[in-house]
This record gives structure tokens, C-alpha cells and sequence, in this order.
């Protein structure tokens, strides 16, 4: 087997119990330590795995031919490829291709839990299974019904349509700009700025606020759609950055952080230089284990930052393992 993988180790919090009572603390407008935000740095030498333990598992994969792609300053991931064999040997499992059971797609899974003889328990391991996509929460009109018409008439948009300069004006009167703010988007794909830049030519208005469009795992931020001879839909991480921008245009950056997996996307979101003071994400997903997502909440609550979520995160409780009772006639990587 010589298909690559790309994996996120995650590694668990230290002294939990203390994390708790800071949390608990640091929100509590009657105790001393009410909004006393601690850095990246400061969480990491408090709450994140200890030095030795982080690099105990980086010789760990290494001694069993998996290549660190990325590490974390705070201590709580490291990003690494390897071959699917090099993977099922170091993990102890078998990787297979099965039939989804509901999409006309094949996925791949692990047949078991991993037990890696690491050194030091891991909390999660991202990238085993494709068994649920990440998919944006924009909704399409309905093909099969052509003569629906949107109820937004008044709009300043072609057609009536609501901008996001126009939610600025109807929540806060078009005064405030966001002044100073920064915001941080989770995307799964890539964009195309030239969208963007049709989209401001259209409505007739202009951005000033600087982008960049930063991989956490080597995921490309390109996405090219067909009119460029690309096949990569943007839509819905175009209408982020319209929203987001019209919203606030005096926003002193917007990034957008590109990955392959939550994990590494959070992650980065998480210890980003400088912080965003806000972060948002409009896609969905049937998160395997979702304890994953609360060790990184709490990794962001330590820092003053406001999560936007345009619809919740679906949680299957449990990662899926093939084959089942239920049988599915696996195929092979090759």
C-alpha cells in the first residue's frame, strides 16, 4: 500500500482539574481572576502537554517512519504523513475502502482502535476515516421549484438582495465598522480572491480590509470554479468574507484558515500570531468524537474571542469502525 495519509496527533490537556476551576474563574464577574485572558504561552505552560511528553511522541513517530509534517506551540498537535502501511503498522490497525452506506461515494476507515505503543496516550487521532465530509451550510434554491421568489426586495444587493452592509445598517445603524477587530474563518476549501473582487465591482462598493488565506496542513487555499477552468465551488467561502466584511469593513485583517481536518484547522485558529478576537465558521460536519472539539474550545476560552457557529456541529458520539455486523464489501487502497 502506497497511498500518503495525512494525520493530526492530538495530545491531551495537563492538570485538568485545574483547567476547570480556571475557566470557572476567569467568567466569573464576583472572582479576581474575572477576563484575566491568559497567552498562548502562558496556557501551554499551564494547561498543555509538558515538552517532554510532546517530544517523546514526535521520536515515536518518527521511530516508526512517519514524517512530522507540523507542530504546535502549544503542544497539543503534531501533524504527520505517512503510507497507509506505515500507518496501519505504527497504529495497529488495518485501513480499508468501503461503499458508503447512504452516499453514492466510497470512504476509508480504520477496523479498530488504534493502540500505537507510544509513550505517552494520545487524546485523538484526525484523519483515520472520510466516512462524514465537511460540507458549507449554504442553502441552495430548490431546482424543483424555478418560479419561488426570495423575499428580500428592499435590499441594496442586484435584485433587492441583503448585502452585509445592509445587516450593519439594520443592527447598528452603519454606525460601527468593527474598528480594530480582526476575524479568523474556518474553511475546509480554498477561494478565489477574484471572486471576491467580482463581488464588490457588482454592488459598487470597495474592501479595504487585508486577507490572507493561510493552509494549516498543506490544504490548498486555491479554489478555482469552472469559468476558470477549475472545478472548486467558493460560493459559500465568498459569502463569508462578503458577510463578515460587510458587516465590520474597518476590520484590521481577515484570515481564512484552510485544512483538511478540524483538528488542525481549530488548532491553528487556536494559537494564531497575533489572536483573532473573532472566529467563525458556517460549515458541518458529524464530528467522530466530540470531546476533540471541547479540548479546543477550552483552549480558545482562555483568550478573550467571540466563536460564531451559523448552525451546530452534529456529533455521532462515537468514530465509526469497519467492517460492522452489517457487511460491506471492502475494496483496498492502492
Amino acid at each position: 500500500m502506497t497511498k500518503w495519509l495525512h494525520l493530526v496527533l492530538a495530545l491531551p490537556l495537563r492538570n485538568r482539574a485545574g483547567l476547570e476551576k480556571f475557566l470557572e474563574k476567569l467568567y466569573d464577574p464576583t472572582s479576581p481572576s474575572y477576563r484575566q485572558f491568559l497567552t498562548v504561552e502562558e496556557f501551554t505552560a499551564k494547561f498543555g502537554p509538558a515538552k517532554d511528553d510532546y517530544d517523546a511522541v514526535i521520536r515515536f513517530t518518527e521511530e516508526n517512519g512517519l514524517k512530522v509534517a507540523a507542530i504546535s506551540r502549544n503542544r497539543l498537535n503534531i501533524q504527520v504523513t505517512g503510507t497507509v502501511g506505515e500507518i496501519e503498522q505504527a497504529l495497529h490497525l488495518n485501513l480499508g475502502v468501503y461503499q458508503h452506506p447512504t452516499e453514492n461515494r466510497t470512504f476509508y476507515a480504520p477496523d479498530r482502535e488504534p493502540t500505537p505503543d507510544s509513550p505517552v496516550q494520545l487524546w485523538h487521532i484526525a484523519g483515520l476515516d472520510n466516512y462524514s465530509l465537511p460540507r458549507p451550510a449554504l442553502a441552495h434554491k430548490d431546482p424543483s421549484e424555478p418560479n419561488v421568489q426570495a423575499n428580500a426586495t428592499t435590499g441594496s444587493g442586484p435584485g433587492g438582495s441583503f448585502l452585509g452592509s445592509d445587516m450593519r445598517t439594520a443592527y447598528y445603524g452603519g454606525t460601527l465598522t468593527g474598528t480594530g477587530q480582526s476575524l479568523g474563518l474556518l474553511e475546509y476549501y480554498g477561494t478565489d480572491l477574484a471572486d471576491l473582487n467580482t463581488y464588490y465591482a457588482n454592488v459598487h462598493q470597495t474592501n479595504a480590509v487585508p486577507i490572507t488565506l493561510l493552509s494549516t496542513d498543506g490544504t490548498s487555499t486555491s479554489c478555482i470554479d469552472n469559468t476558470g477552468g477549475g472545478n472548486c465551488d467558493d460560493t459559500e467561502q465568498t459569502l463569508d468574507m462578503t458577510q463578515a466584511l460587510g458587516m465590520a469593513p474597518g476590520m484590521s485583517s481577515l484570515v481564512m484558515y484552510v485544512g483538511s481536518s478540524d483538528a488542525a484547522i481549530s488548532n491553528a485558529m487556536a494559537t494564531a500570531k497575533p489572536l483573532n478576537s473573532q472566529l467563525s465558521s458556517s460549515w458541518v460536519w458529524d464530528h467522530p468524537i466530540p470531546a476533540l472539539t471541547i479540548l479546543t474550545s477550552k483552549n480558545s476560552r482562555r483568550r478573550a474571542r467571540t466563536i460564531f457557529k451559523r448552525r451546530a456541529i452534529g456529533a455521532s458520539g462515537r468514530r465509526r469502525y469497519y467492517p460492522r455486523e452489517q457487511s460491506i464489501p471492502p475494496m483496498t487502497f492502492t
